[in-house]
């Protein structure tokens, strides 16, 4: 039986059909996940600047209870 030359000529436009929407899923694919790891570092960075605004914190809170601290207990008309 001979093949037909209709369907093969559909089976291959099927064919190239499916091959370019499978490389433009790949490419797609690729920008996306490029995009993801530049979103992860961006995530990393703002995790490094908030921990630095926590230290910093911290060490702003810990000025402020030992300034307090060394205000308890003064007269109110103490100038020094």
């Amino acid at each position: 039986m001979p093949e037909d030359p209709i369907a093969q000529s559909e089976l291959a436009a099927l064919t190239r059909r499916f091959e370019e929407v499978a490389g433009q899923h790949d490419r797609e694919f690729g920008i996306i996940k490029s995009d993801l790891t530049a979103v992860r570092l961006q995530i990393g960075n703002l995790d490094q600047k908030v921990e630095a605004l926590d230290k910093k914190i911290d060490r702003n809170q810990a000025q402020i209870i030992e300034l307090l601290t060394q205000l308890v207990g003064r007269r109110t008309d103490d100038a020094s």
